[in-house]
């Protein structure tokens, strides 16, 4: 350990932007053992991890290195797995800039952060292709029932937990595939798909059980939901696009209405959207408004789609960005081009008028103003323009039929912050349907930790039931 004076940090390579264009495979590679291992010595193992601290399911960083760095790989998966459900995929699409390797004391020492994220998909990839990966083995059978509405990440760690917790558990979710955004909202080059049916296909043997293509609201009444059940889990999400501000913003496709029509394609699927034109960017000149990890899908599936120019609306600078600056990078080399400190304000026929824009004072939140600069107007070529401005929650209250849950002024569902049930005994909820569009390893605790609250709340249920009966 504490090679980082000697040993430089070693990013998993990419594959060359021509070739990857050309598919929707990921485009990184994986790294050797050997790799992994000198990568792994670089840890600090600092007295106070603070990589650990940044993360939030608090996954014991410096505790797998050392044993990657060991060659003791399947101890390292062990010691992964005990605090994060879907270790590969944090490992693929966790912004670690952001986060743990952002906070990696090696970073901060300026020899470059430990690459933690590619360490980690290293260690669960070769788990998975040593049959290191065990089954979910189900807890003795409680005679109790849960529901959960929503089949992403959220849903997903909390139906895992419950069901070794010896939980009956019924997954509800609208679409036809299980995984969320995971399936429908992340691109194939960021997620390949049979990394979340992998994942699926665990916990279907386990024997939790998905109801797919069921919309609660519409499909199934939400009391009908509730009285199935002994405890509810509302893990859905949020899929509200929010609205673009500008003249004929009608014009404009929503960001996941294209990111779902491209993976659906992915799948092998026919897409209507495609073949008729709506969606499709073969041939056009693509602009995409926004500048967060969404809009950064939404440019690189356009130029993998064919278009003949992709261009990237966003009103402030490219150091302002609430993306992923790797993203940002991965989308320049593939040959995005961005509009830095351009605001939309009509969309044409076949373009996007815009304006310049000058950054003022910073906000209370640290972020610079936007304003306009006069007389800096330009128009953008434009046959399809996707707006990508991030999401909000939808009202469930309103489509559930069920006034008596509690939101907050966003939107999202009021919990409480302790437990995550809401308004209604019984009835709780995780993810971004509470916090607000958020990342998916955020979604992955709230889902742990909710499922926690139900399991204490549901033993004392059934603990006073035991009482009753003698």
């Amino acid at each position: 350990m504490l090679k980082f004076t000697n040993v430089a940090p070693l990013p998993p390579a990419k594959r060359s932007a021509r070739e990857r264009v050309g598919d929707s495979a990921e485009i990184y590679a994986g790294l050797s053992q050997a790799q992994a291992s000198s990568q792994a010595e670089r840890c600090a193992q600092c007295g106070v991890p603070f990589c650990q601290n940044a993360c939030p399911l608090q996954n014991n960083i410096p505790d797998w290195l050392k044993l990657t760095a060991e060659g003791r790989l399947r101890e390292a998966y062990d010691i992964s797995a005990a605090t994060n459900p879907m270790p590969e995929v944090c490992g693929r699409i966790c912004p670690q800039d952001r986060l743990c390797e952002q906070a990696c004391v090696v970073e901060q020492s300026r020899h470059g952060a430990v690459t933690i994220g590619a360490i980690e998909k290293h260690i669960t990839e070769t788990a998975w292709l040593n049959g290191w990966v065990q089954p979910v083995r189900p807890g003795q059978a409680r005679g109790q029932s849960v529901g959960i509405v929503g089949a992403g990440p959220a849903g997903l760690a909390a139906a895992e937990r419950l069901r070794t917790l010896g939980y009956t558990v019924t997954v509800y979710d609208r679409h036809d595939r299980i995984g969320g955004l995971l399936t429908y909202g992340i691109p194939g080059f960021k997620l390949e798909k049979s990394v979340v049916e992998r994942r699926a296909r665990r916990l279907i043997e386990a024997g939790v059980d998905f109801t797919l293509n069921c919309a609660v609201g519409a499909d199934l009444d939400f009391e009908t939901l509730r009285g199935r059940h002994d405890a509810l889990l509302i893990a859905t999400g949020v899929y509200k696009a929010r609205p673009l501000d500008v003249a004929h913003a009608d014009r404009s496709v929503q960001a996941l209405d294209y990111l779902t029509a491209a993976s659906r394609a992915d799948f092998g699927e026919h897409v209507e959207e495609f073949e008729s034109g709506r969606l499709s960017a073969q041939g056009k000149n693509i602009v995409v408004i926004g500048g967060g990890d969404t809009a950064m899908d939404c440019v690189r599936t356009a130029i993998r789609r064919g278009a003949k120019s992709v261009t990237c609306l966003y009103r402030r600078d490219r150091s302002n960005m609430p993306g992923s600056i790797r993203e940002v990078t991965c989308a320049e080399e593939e040959g995005v081009h961005f509009e830095w400190l351009a605001q939309p304000i009509e969309i044409g026929a076949h373009s996007v008028a815009a304006t310049r824009m000058r950054l003022g004072v910073a906000d209370a939140d640290g972020r610079q103003a936007a304003h306009p600069v006069d007389g800096s107007a330009f128009a953008q070529a434009a046959d399809l323009v996707i707006a990508a401005l991030g999401f909000e929650p939808e009202n469930i209250p309103a489509l559930w039929k069920a006034p008596q849950l509690d939101v907050r002024a966003s939107g999202a569902l009021r919990v409480n912050p302790a437990s995550f049930e809401t308004s209604i005994p019984g009835v709780f909820a995780a993810g971004d349907i509470v916090r607000g569009a958020s990342l998916v390893v955020w979604a992955l605790r709230d889902g742990l930790d909710a499922a926690e609250s139900m399991h204490v709340r549901l033993s004392r249920s059934r603990q006073s039931q035991l009482v009753a009966a003698e």
